[in-house]
């Protein structure tokens, strides 16, 4: 029979606050809060200090960019969290609420990425991480096409994009855009580029391959609405168009937000409220949104 002093431990509360339990009595396995998968070697060094000390001298690294450091002890929780603030770490969050923003390396380190996914996806976290919502709510930031952090597995997934226009003054007419186009949306005629908008998915390899600068670009975002990868796996749509500021990526992710909220209830993900108040009502406010 369990202690007094067992029965009492708010275990809801720890796990709120990232302390999961394990199937071993009395050991937590402590998710730290990590943002866009970036961790300074101050973070590590800490995080590699406590795991020694309070743990077994291990960590796992989970399928979200996220740290865990099992083998925490009941009484060693406080202490825990004071050695990992002095490493300038935190908590991360389990349970119904906007958990940790995941983000590939995006377009300040990546070749092919077309926006900047971690200044995204601290953006996100500062407006977002830890807020209460009827079940828990997951945000991923991928920087291109090539999508390496599947968006669309996503409650809310962003994926950059560049919105092109070509330039006939700067171009050579070397012919390079239309081999590197994989959708089949740019063909030359007569010496100039012809762009099928209604077949460019906006990926940038055009623009990007160019070596005479011919294109014009705007960074851009395409989001997904819906995604799960769990007992349920669906993917993300996007009923709305490019979005080509912060301003207007904000409204929207706001609108969805404040629809699960409303809309949601206990222990629903976000597709199956969408699905059961009707996706027509749902693309409506974000269109609204869109809009401004």
């Amino acid at each position: 029979m369990e202690s007094d002093k067992t029965m009492a431990v708010d275990y809801k509360t720890l796990k709120n606050g990232g302390f999961m339990r394990q199937k071993q009595k009395n050991n937590f396995s402590l998710r730290i809060a990590v943002v866009g998968g970036n961790l300074t070697t101050e973070n590590l060094v800490k995080i590699a200090e406590v795991a020694e000390k309070y743990g077994d001298g291990h960590v796992h690294l989970t399928s979200r960019q996220g740290v865990e450091i099992p083998f925490i002890k009941l009484e060693d929780i406080d202490a825990v969290k004071e050695e990992l603030a002095k490493g300038d770490c935190r908590p991360g969050v389990c349970g119904p609420r906007v958990r940790t923003v995941t983000a590939c390396q995006g377009n300040q380190i990546c070749p092919s990425g077309n926006i900047d996914t971690y200044d995204i996806a601290k953006k996100i976290d500062e407006r977002y991480f830890g807020r209460e919502l009827p079940h828990k709510f997951k945000f991923g930031v991928t920087g291109c096409r090539n999508n390496c952090l599947k968006a669309e597995e996503n409650d809310v997934g962003i994926k950059g994009a560049l919105a092109v226009d070509w330039k006939e003054s700067e171009c050579i007419n070397c012919g390079l855009c239309e081999k590197v186009c994989r959708e089949d949306a740019i063909t030359i005629k007569d010496g100039k580029v012809v762009v099928d908008y209604k077949k460019c998915n906006s990926c940038g390899r055009c623009a990007k391959s160019c070596p005479t600068d011919a294109w014009d670009t705007t960074e851009a975002y395409e989001l997904s609405f819906g995604g799960t990868f769990g007992n349920h796996i669906a993917k993300g749509v996007n009923p709305i168009g490019l979005i080509t500021s912060e301003e207007q990526l904000f409204r929207v992710t706001d609108a969805a937000i404040e629809y699960f909220k409303e809309n949601g209830n206990a222990g629903e993900r976000f597709k199956f409220t969408i699905d059961r108040v009707g996706r027509e009502d749902f693309y409506k406010k974000l269109k609204e949104a869109y809009d401004g």
